[in-house]
């Protein structure tokens, strides 16, 4: 099943080339990966992910990209994943079509809600926790929300936002389909190592 989301961001890298540590981490296991780099051109963003097409396709790992539609059908990717200031939902289901992935951030149960009703393939809710990377979305919806949203909402739900080994397994209590992560998998030492981890603690 798809367990384990990792989105990028090539500033918490360690330094390390964004694609070398997308490959380590479709080595370990890592089920799709999104694109999401805000600050680039429409060029840039194309270039860097033809890249990671070229580091994932050996491990049949899709590749979906934030927000810029126009980049995702360009590089023919495996789908688009939305936030809330995209398009919206139901017009990116229109142009991709029926068979590409299509995956939606949401902050609240009405909006996770309408995703699914739109034609989104899956959402992912958040901050559960406290994370730096979130804070402009504002306070920690915790896990409570994220199980109301699990029992709402027909389609795939994920958790993103200050998940780590040590609370995975609460975030899976909440019957959460899996988990989108950033830092976890991107800073790692070892990224291949530290998915593997992850994967194993998301199947249990």
């Amino acid at each position: 099943g798809f367990r384990l989301y990792v989105v990028t961001d090539r500033q918490q890298t360690a330094g390390r080339p964004l694609a070398e540590v997308i490959a380590a981490a479709a080595r370990g296991g890592t089920q799709r990966t999104e694109l999401r780099e805000k600050d680039l051109s429409a060029r840039e963003l194309y270039d860097l992910g033809a890249r990671l097409q070229e580091v994932l396709s050996p491990h049949r790992v899709p590749l979906l990209i934030n927000d810029r539609l126009d980049v995702a059908l360009a590089l023919n990717a495996d789908g688009v994943h939305l936030a809330g200031h995209s398009l919206p939902t139901r017009t990116a289901r229109r142009v991709l079509g029926p068979d590409k992935l299509l995956g939606v951030s949401t902050h609240s149960l009405d909006a996770a809600r309408q995703a699914a009703e739109d034609g989104a393939d899956f959402v992912v809710f958040g901050p559960v926790f406290a994370t730096p990377s979130k804070l402009a979305y504002g306070p920690p919806q915790g896990l409570p929300q994220l199980a109301a949203v699990v029992r709402e909402v027909p389609i795939p739900v994920l958790g993103i936002g200050g998940i780590t080994p040590a609370n995975l397994l609460q975030v899976r209590q909440t019957g959460a389909h899996g988990v989108a992560m950033i830092r976890a998998v991107l800073a790692a030492p070892d990224p291949c190592g530290a998915t593997q981890e992850l994967c194993r603690l998301l199947a249990e």
